[in-house]
């Protein structure tokens, strides 16, 4: 009887405890930047589901979101990472402000230190500042999308051969993000592009503006032809319909022009005058990633836009 038990235990498959492996979502939920925020948690919800659905990370293991609303605030994401430490979970994606995402890395190495059999590792989406793998530069830090200074590499290479481009406007938002945006700008079109004058170069409360009209009449009084800005969510969105109402007679060159709630701001107006430095657009054929794209409109009837 003992050998037949123990040749039927042996005989019998191994069954293991499903892992579920939390990540918390910390970007805002409410506020001015809440669309974004709450699409942004769709794409991640939509990737969790397919990685779930495909076994990609192995029998038995599963991800799940946790939600954590920062109101795009730092002192806010500080708030939350003290939820997610109380709650146990070991993993952060955050990537809309870059002010929060400084604050997380210095509260992050901290606790890290504090708590080494507890730590924890930030995996950032776009929070796109330079400092951040640079001079902030932390072991337990990932970033997935290419930085400030990559980005305008990259456009001000595009922008030098177009001989239209003569008089800049620079617009963004009053924060490390758009700060270096400004500051790059300047440096890489003197390098570049000697000829171009900077006529304007505006720094704005980061979403606080309702009403970008009387921005959009400094650069009509300027003459300008061309606006440059790392903009966002409602700020892009606000600035570039206060253009089309205004007439503005400029192109613009942009970092997230595609980020809900943009496209339909610009409407008909943009076509050939608004550009966008980015990974992928919808409009780009035989991309492999495009069925991705297409199951999740369907499902949440919204775009997806973030692949970095």
């Amino acid at each position: 009887m003992a050998q037949t038990k123990s040749a039927a235990s042996k005989s019998a498959p191994a069954t293991s405890a499903t892992q579920t492996v939390r990540i918390a979502y910390i970007d805002p939920q409410s506020g001015p930047f809440a669309g974004v925020g709450a699409n942004l948690l769709k794409h991640f919800q939509f990737s969790a589901d397919l990685v779930n659905a495909q076994q990609l990370a192995g029998p038995g293991v599963k991800f799940e979101m946790a939600a954590f609303d920062n109101k795009a605030s730092p002192q806010e994401t500080l708030t939350a990472l003290k939820q997610v430490i109380d709650q146990g979970i070991r993993y952060v994606v955050q990537g809309q402000g870059s002010g929060a995402a400084l604050a997380l890395i210095d509260a992050i190495d901290k606790h890290n230190e504090r708590n080494p059999n507890q730590a924890i590792v930030f995996l950032n989406y776009a929070a796109v500042d330079p400092d951040l793998t640079n001079s902030k530069c932390s072991f337990w830090h990932f970033r997935f999308d290419a930085n400030t200074d990559m980005k305008m590499e990259a456009l001000t290479t595009y922008i030098k051969d177009r001989s239209e481009v003569k008089n800049v406007f620079l617009i963004n938002q009053n924060y490390s993000h758009g700060q270096q945006v400004s500051r790059v700008a300047k440096e890489l079109l003197a390098r570049k592009r000697p000829d171009v004058k900077v006529v304007g170069d505006d720094l704005h409360p980061l979403g606080q503006v309702r009403d970008f009209a009387p921005y959009i009449a400094k650069m009509k009084a300027a003459n300008a032809d061309t606006v440059i800005t790392g903009n966002w969510g409602p700020d892009l969105a606000l600035l570039v319909r206060a253009a089309r109402e205004a007439g503005l007679n400029a192109n613009f060159y942009t970092y997230y022009a595609g980020v809900i709630g943009t496209p339909t701001a610009v409407g008909p107006a943009g076509e050939n005058r608004m550009h966008m430095i980015s990974y992928w657009h919808p409009n780009i054929t035989g991309y492999p990633g495009e069925q991705i794209y297409l199951d999740f409109k369907k499902r949440f009837n919204e775009e997806f836009y973030t692949v970095a």
